[in-house]
């Protein structure tokens, strides 16, 4: 029977510059990660690692994405309630 874990990763009340630094700040952090792996991947095997390549392509969408939605108006004038859980399922299988 699998198990899941949920952590909270972000809670609370952000002014607009705040927001943006805070989930830019992630995307990027992720994007590096990916950046990383596939440099990796391309020393070891003499090719790129087409799923790291996936993601960060995936995420400079959803980073683009997220700028547009912050650029809003609407967005730069008020406070922003952001959360964000992680759920983590701790599988039986081996």
């Amino acid at each position: 029977m699998s198990k899941v874990e949920k952590v909270t990763l972000i809670k609370g009340l952000f002014q607009h510059h705040e927001a943006r630094e805070v989930l830019m700040n992630m995307f990027t952090t992720k994007i590096n990660y990916h950046q990383l792996k596939n440099f990796s991947f391309s020393e070891r095997f003499g090719k790129p690692d087409a799923e790291a390549q996936k993601k960060i392509k995936a995420l400079k969408k959803e980073m683009a994405r997220l700028d547009k939605i912050l650029m809003k108006p609407k967005a730069k004038k008020g406070n922003l309630l952001i959360t964000s859980e992680i759920n983590i399922t701790i599988s039986d299988d081996k």
